[in-house]
């Protein structure tokens, strides 16, 4: 590449957490403009994302050369993306940044979307950890993150299609295109099934239930922030809690239930679907641990839970 030169802006991928979060692969072109990619199990090459969920934390850190950092992280139905904004960032960025953390320190439920640039990370011991440095950002409301949902379980089904397609066919560009599989997944599709190998997409498909039901408002708790339930002035606090903590037990075990499909469901899936559904997130932890513990459920494998026959 000449210098001065800059590669083509990259094209954003809509994209839920899990996909994105699972990712391991990275690559990175040679020349000093070329972009870098995060290579997902679908075979997504990542360079730039739009993502949005519910903003969950907004730290400020001051790093080692005195500049100011603010990480932060927001969850959508399938997983946490993790993202930081610093210095470096425009200052409409900033700006934002700072609005935002003073509605979390309020309290303030937000629903964000951005375009973000894909990050990894590589630890002394050789894990591989990714987030996002986003590029712009702007507050939503429950109609506008329905629409983000349906586009990206759209876009996540259409991957898992080309990923499927891509298994019969001879692993060359020629075996993939020839597949029908179209060219912005062939690099990436190669590269992929060569790093991740056999993988399961079964969660993925779980995930997109979940972020559709939400959308079509069968869970409308996830898709605006709910405020908490006002006390029950008839009842004194011993008496709401433990009705409560009733209804969260009936709730986990009903999610359970359903969303079942013979190897039971995660850890997770469960404390999100409850959460989703207005119920505190310690206080479904503390639930899930007494179902288990009093024999309701069973783990066939760590962090998976099915109700015991």
């Amino acid at each position: 590449m000449q210098s001065g030169t800059r590669a083509k802006r990259q094209p954003a991928w809509h994209m839920l957490a899990s996909e994105y979060s699972e990712a391991t692969l990275n690559e990175k072109g040679s020349g000093e403009y070329d972009p870098s990619f995060v290579i997902t199990k679908l075979g997504a090459k990542v360079n730039r994302v739009v993502v949005a969920g519910l903003l969950e934390r907004l730290e400020v850190r001051e790093t080692s050369n005195g500049s100011t950092l603010h990480q932060g992280q927001m969850r959508d139905p399938s997983g946490v993306h993790y993202f930081s904004v610093g210095d470096y960032a425009t200052e409409s960025m900033r700006e934002l940044t700072l609005v935002l953390a003073k509605k979390l320190e309020a309290g303030e439920p937000v629903l964000l979307l951005m375009v973000a640039k894909s990050k990894w990370y590589q630890t002394d011991e050789g894990a591989i950890y990714t987030s996002l440095r986003p590029e712009e950002a702007c507050e939503i409301d429950a109609q506008q993150y329905a629409l983000w949902l349906t586009r990206t379980c759209e876009d996540t089904l259409q991957r898992m299609k080309h990923f499927s397609d891509s298994l019969s066919a001879e692993p060359t560009r020629e075996g993939l295109i020839g597949a029908g599989i179209p060219e912005h997944m062939v690099d990436g599709l190669l590269v992929s099934r060569n790093h991740y190998g056999e993988i399961d997409i079964e969660n993925y498909t779980l995930n997109i239930m979940q972020a559709l039901d939400i959308a079509e408002g069968r869970m409308e708790a996830a898709s605006q922030p709910v405020a908490a339930p006002a006390p029950n002035q008839d009842a004194d606090a011993g008496e709401v809690a433990t009705g409560d903590e009733s209804e969260v037990k009936e709730t986990i075990i009903s999610i359970i239930e359903q969303l079942d499909q013979g190897d039971g469901v995660d850890f997770e899936t469960v404390l999100t679907n409850t959460v989703a559904r207005g119920f505190d997130r310690s206080l479904a932890e503390d639930k899930l641990d007494e179902l288990s513990n009093e024999g309701t459920l069973h783990e066939p494998r760590f962090g998976w839970f099915r109700i015991v026959a």
